[in-house]
């Protein structure tokens, strides 16, 4: 019988499309697909902030797009759900005031030329676990669909819509055994309601959606539920808590697990190494997990202002790697992947959002784990295990 090495309970949350950040992470993005839908080369770099009936758009956007910033925010607003008179915030109520200039032409010159340069310095990390099917961590991946499924039925199903408002989080904790989820330990859901709601009504249909979204074999009778802790939740949204684009990074990425080179995604475009770079190494990342060269995996690449070439690359498997070093799979990713700027964009095709996933679409539930984005596909396996053949197995 083998010793337990690890025992432990990790916890990651999740924030609805109503949460005030994710309203303001929705806007920034929706402008940045509506600039890039009408001109793929737009430059974009785009902030929100909301409050009580009150949209603020800033930021630089460079771009021969026509678009009426005004409506386009306020469209983002009422389809997340806020259409209600008399709440405190609505597409219907809120003021929009816009405050844009053009990028930085410091800035442009080190990312308009042939071999395109990244647009700013920094480190991007990706990662990718093979404990759930979208292998990401599972704490993180059932937080995102207990919110997710909340949302879809609040817009599908007439009484939980009455009784539902649009902002929400979750909180979800697993017991690990040497790596590998064992069970829920305790589950937090705080939703935002009508003041006519029962309290019962939530427990018990957080209950139903627990059971619908998170496997069987991880669910017990000795879970711990927290629902609506404080008691009531009927003032939220950007009524209860102003917002701003970009704040909640830990739930856009991997939920704490693995670590993050604190640029936000939300509002920039891909010449954004912030952006484009993080998402290349969730790519490289997943690719590896899904070819089992590895059993978890975080890539680590560096970059200064206006070069193209990454400064560093590393590679971490946890001591999980099928080769006989990390530095070997180093080489390997060298090989496969190119990681300069204008590759990247041109690899994920990241400057045509529209053909099946928008930039929006990553403003709630995770830029990672869902298969619409290119940044998921698993197409380079094959070509990751030829390159690993080379080297011995470990």
């Amino acid at each position: 019988m083998s010793k337990i090495k690890s025992n432990h309970v990790f916890t990651s949350e999740s924030v609805s499309e109503g949460h005030p950040d994710k309203v303001c992470d929705r806007i920034s993005d929706a402008i940045l697909d509506a600039c890039l839908m009408q001109d793929p080369h737009s430059r974009v770099a785009c902030e929100s902030l909301t409050t009580t009936n009150l949209i603020v758009i800033s930021g630089e956007i460079t771009t021969n797009a026509q678009v009426n910033w005004q409506q386009v925010a306020l469209d983002a607003v009422r389809d997340i759900g806020y259409d209600q008179d008399g709440v405190g915030f609505s597409a219907d109520d809120a003021k929009v005031m816009v405050s844009i200039h053009k990028q930085s032409a410091d800035i442009s010159m080190g990312v308009s030329r042939a071999d395109q340069g990244a647009g700013d310095q920094g480190m991007m990390f990706g990662y990718a676990s093979d404990e759930t099917p979208e292998l990401m961590p599972a704490t993180l991946i059932y937080a995102h669909k207990i919110v997710a499924e909340f949302a879809r039925l609040r817009k599908s199903d007439p009484e939980v819509g009455k009784m539902l408002r649009p902002d929400a989080k979750s909180q979800v904790s697993i017991r690990y055994v040497d790596g590998v989820p064992q069970a829920v330990e305790s589950i937090v859901v705080s939703h935002q309601h009508a003041p006519e709601m029962e309290p019962n009504y939530l427990e018990n249909l957080v209950r139903q959606v627990v059971k619908k979204v998170i496997p069987a074999e991880l669910l017990n009778d000795d879970i711990t539920y927290f629902v609506n802790p404080t008691g009531r939740f009927e003032i939220g949204g950007p009524h209860g808590d102003t917002g701003l684009t970009g704040r909640k990074i830990i739930v856009d990425t991997y939920g704490g697990v693995g670590s993050h080179g604190g640029g936000a995604f939300s509002g920039k475009d891909p010449s954004k190494v912030d952006r484009s770079a993080a998402y290349f190494c969730r790519y490289i990342a997943k690719n590896l997990v899904a070819a089992k060269l590895a059993k978890k995996c975080e890539i680590q690449v560096a970059y200064a202002i206006g070069v193209a070439q990454p400064l560093s690359i590393n590679v971490d498997t946890y001591g999980t790697g099928k080769l006989a070093s990390d530095a070997d799979l180093e080489k390997v990713v060298r090989k496969v992947f190119d990681l300069r700027p204008a590759k990247i964009v041109e690899t994920l095709d990241l400057k045509h959002p529209g053909n099946g996933w928008c930039y929006a679409d990553t403003a709630a539930y995770g830029h990672f784990g869902r298969d619409i984005f290119p940044w998921e596909k698993c197409d380079k396996t094959a070509e990751l295990l030829q390159a690993a053949a080379e080297f011995p197995v470990g």
